[in-house]
């Protein structure tokens, strides 16, 4: 992607250089980003620029719209198609397939009787080149240590600590640096789901595919069990797509089941499926208790066309090698919460990590780490401001434990949570800090007083500070946390302190940001 953006970009490329090429471009975007659907709306002025035919406006699919991207999809690909047609119609000789037949499985399901020696599904630990980290191919089986609940009794959220023993992994990591977590389904769903489709979950099966050339699934072994196959690869609790409606319904023996999921899969539909799928949170799981005949009669040749991919999950390290050699640490917050359905929602990985206790007996999770967003400065002299309320201080952590190993000082953090005898997570650690003189601590505690206190205003109350460290000493801006409100309320206050304290009128304060963006001197690692 990386070099086709940099040819097409190209000033040496002739105004007339696409003048054959007709085109469409669709993006798929988040509008609640500021940058909504920036690269496909730049890719398609710059087709034309050189000299291409756009068939269509371009289309702007937006993930915030209640109905999802499918909103501006489906009238769209209704014109494309309309436009194509007529541009390059099909052979008269070339037979279309009928609505309603399914395309073949790309894969093709053979169960073998033998079972073969033990150990061939199992995940290899470490790679055996020392030189090589794990990766997602090949993650290590990290043993789990600890798995403490760091909120208190009283709080509405499970947040835990979770230790990780690394030692021999050749696994190394920085400040700033994430962790991929590969979860598993829970046995309970496992074994609903093999009941549902008349699964055997001991059976052995070996893959083939239809076509050559087509690669193995990554990360699944050969052979393989079914109960693998599905506490390990296919993600059953995932919110099912509407191309998920489309091919259950092709496969669909029951005549009221397979109406009711053709409904699902038309563009006629989409209301109705949002209200039953996807406002709910319901699991692809619970979609196929609903269609039991359906369920029973998918064969096994399309499990990997119909159910995705469990993918990894990202946690942002919350440990310092320096100060907690051959230990890895993260801190995560469990997701749970109510919809119309009696069973709670649940996070498949949070859920999963929490449920592993490690007094039990020894409990092990597939990760490996990479690079993460934030990347803190190597010069001794050079303070930090991070503001990181809730589990977004976890990078911090990392940041000020190896800062602190090097003799770093400079180091301000601002801290945001409801309460300090709930949510106020390494309280301890951070004043014991405070009292070396290697940290300056400033907290919100937004549920202790009547009027709501968050990050924002205490950036704001110390604006002069902030200022000073950022004009004359050269600090860099870290913020980390949820994505909904706190980036946009941080940056704001921000601006407000340019323009009070730095005397810059509106258009410069906002120069101001974009200069300390540009130059790494604003980092933010946000998520949804």
């Amino acid at each position: 992607m990386k070099n086709f953006w940099r040819f097409i970009f190209r000033k040496s490329l002739l105004s007339t250089s696409l003048c054959q090429m007709d085109f469409a471009v669709l993006g798929l975007g988040d509008s609640s980003y500021a940058k909504f659907n920036f690269v496909a709306k730049k890719l398609h002025r710059r087709l034309l620029q050189l000299g291409a035919s756009a068939l269509l406006p371009p289309c702007l699919g937006d993930d915030q719209h209640e109905l999802g991207p499918d909103a501006a999809i489906d009238p769209w690909l209704g014109d494309l198609w309309k436009k194509i047609m007529r541009l390059y119609p099909v052979p008269l000789d070339f037979p279309e397939i009928p609505l309603g037949i399914p395309l073949p499985s790309k894969f093709i399901f053979q169960f073998v009787q033998e079972v073969p020696s033990v150990g061939t599904e199992g995940l290899k630990l470490a790679s055996s080149d020392p030189q090589r980290p794990p990766s997602e191919l090949q993650p290590f089986l990290a043993p789990v240590i600890t798995n403490q609940r760091v909120t208190g009794p009283q709080h509405f959220q499970d947040v835990r600590l979770i230790e990780f023993d690394i030692t021999g992994s050749s696994i190394s990591y920085a400040a700033g640096d994430v962790v991929s977590i590969m979860p598993s389904n829970s046995e309970t769903h496992t074994q609903q789901f093999c009941r549902l489709l008349g699964l055997n979950p001991k059976q052995f099966f070996l893959l083939t595919p239809r076509e050559p050339g087509v690669p193995h699934p990554p990360g699944l072994p050969q052979p393989c069990t079914v109960s693998h196959l599905v506490s390990r690869y296919l993600d059953i609790a995932s919110v099912p797509r509407r191309s998920f409606f489309e091919l259950l319904a092709c496969l669909s023996p029951h005549g009221l089941e397979r109406e009711k999921l053709l409904e699902f899969s038309s563009a006629r539909g989409q209301e109705e499926l949002w209200e039953y799928c996807n406002r709910p949170r319901r699991t692809i799981l619970e979609v196929l208790c609903d269609f039991p005949h359906t369920a029973a009669a998918i064969p096994p040749d399309y499990l990997l066309d119909l159910i995705p991919r469990i993918r990894p999950r990202a946690f942002s390290i919350a440990s310092s090698l320096l100060a907690h050699p051959g230990r890895l640490q993260i801190l995560v917050a469990v997701v749970q919460y109510q919809t119309r359905l009696k069973e709670p929602r649940r996070g498949l990985c949070s859920s999963w990590l929490a449920s592993l206790n490690p007094e039990q007996g020894p409990v092990q999770v597939p990760l490996w780490v990479r690079p993460g967003s934030l990347m803190f400065p190597e010069t001794p002299d050079t303070p930090i401001i991070m503001v990181g309320p809730g589990t977004g201080v976890a990078p911090f952590r990392a940041a000020i434990q190896e800062r602190v190993a090097h003799s770093q000082t400079g180091n301000f953090l601002f801290f945001g949570c409801r309460k300090r005898d709930q949510d106020f997570y390494w309280q301890t650690e951070w004043q014991e800090l405070e009292k070396k003189g290697c940290l300056t601590l400033v907290t919100a505690f937004s549920r202790e007083q009547e009027q709501k206190v968050y990050v924002q205003h205490r950036l704001r109350e110390l604006g002069p500070l902030v200022w000073e460290l950022l004009d004359r000493h050269g600090a860099h801006f870290y913020l980390a946390g949820n994505a909904k409100y706190m980036p946009a309320d941080v940056t704001e206050a921000l601006t407000s302190i340019f323009q009070e304290e730095g005397q810059l009128s509106s258009a410069d304060a906002a120069a101001y940001l974009a200069r300390l963006q540009q130059t790494l001197r604003f980092q933010t690692e946000t998520w949804a």
